[in-house]
Parts: C-alpha cells; sequence; structure tokens
C-alpha cells in the first residue's frame, strides 16, 4: 500500500509562474452583472486601501457571510466585490442592500486579487472596508470615485 499519488498541476494556477493576467485579459472572466466596474487605477488604489486596512482588527470585512452579516447590523464603509464569481446567485442580492443603505460599492476583475491584497492565498468574494485614519485620504478618494462610477440601470 506504499503507492503515492501523483497530481497534475495546472501550470497558469501556479504563482510566480510568469504569466500573470493583466487587467484587460482578467475581464473577460467577468460575469454580466458586475457593473460598476473599477478602473485599473482605481482598482490599484483599492487593492492598496485593503492591504492597509488588513493590518487592523476589525477595519477589513471579508467573504460573503461576514460582510452580509455586518452590513445588515448596519456596518459603514466601502463593498468591493470580485467580478469574477460563478454562480453569480450567491452574491447577485448584494449589490441592491448597499443601494439600499447608500453605501458605495464596485467590483474588480480578480477575487484572487481582493485575496492577494489581504495577503492571504486564496481568493475573496467581497470586502467591507471601513475607514480609519491611517488611510483616511485614500479611502475618501476612493468613495469619491466609486460615487461617480456610473451605476447599471
Amino acid at each position: 500500500m506504499n503507492e503515492s499519488i501523483k497530481m497534475e498541476v495546472d501550470e497558469s494556477l501556479q504563482e510566480g509562474g510568469g504569466n500573470e493576467l493583466n487587467y484587460e485579459e482578467k475581464l473577460r472572466f467577468v460575469n454580466p452583472i458586475s457593473k460598476p466596474m473599477a478602473s485599473k487605477k482605481l482598482a490599484k488604489k483599492i487593492y492598496k486601501c485593503i492591504k492597509k486596512a488588513s493590518k487592523h482588527k476589525t477595519y477589513l470585512r471579508n467573504g460573503l457571510k461576514d460582510v452580509q452579516k455586518h452590513l445588515r447590523k448596519g456596518e459603514r464603509g466601502l463593498v468591493v466585490f470580485a467580478g469574477d464569481v460563478f454562480p453569480i446567485e450567491i452574491m447577485c442580492h448584494l449589490p441592491i442592500v448597499c443601494e439600499d443603505r447608500d453605501i458605495p460599492y464596485c467590483y474588480t476583475p480578480s477575487r484572487q486579487d481582493i485575496g492577494a491584497a489581504m495577503g492571504v492565498k486564496r481568493g475573496s468574494l467581497m470586502v467591507l472596508i471601513k475607514e480609519h485614519e491611517e488611510y483616511k485620504d485614500l479611502y475618501d478618494e476612493i468613495a469619491a470615485a466609486m460615487k461617480t462610477l456610473a451605476l447599471p440601470l
């Protein structure tokens, strides 16, 4: 019974493979409801803010269950959704919740990028970023940019 199990690993999924997708290529994999989509420049600022917020406990909520629970409890902040979520039914109700509560939100192309910004190897469907003094300027800049993005009809 000393048989070893060989697993084939897709080279494109390994980190540091050198063939990282750029922003435009990631946009090909987003689902149809991913609007408003953050521009490349705004997405970079969002990832920077996520990285700073992850250093402070309770200032970054991540994942479907955690974000949904804290939105229901009335927490405020910026909500960032991943655009490449399938099936979309698991999270398609949350943009409406954000609109009802007047919480700014947008989509970014990749859940892996959201996870990488938090410093974890797994992707994250969504994050709720709360305001903190350390990154207040960046937070306000992102909030203003999110409010100017065109909301879907």
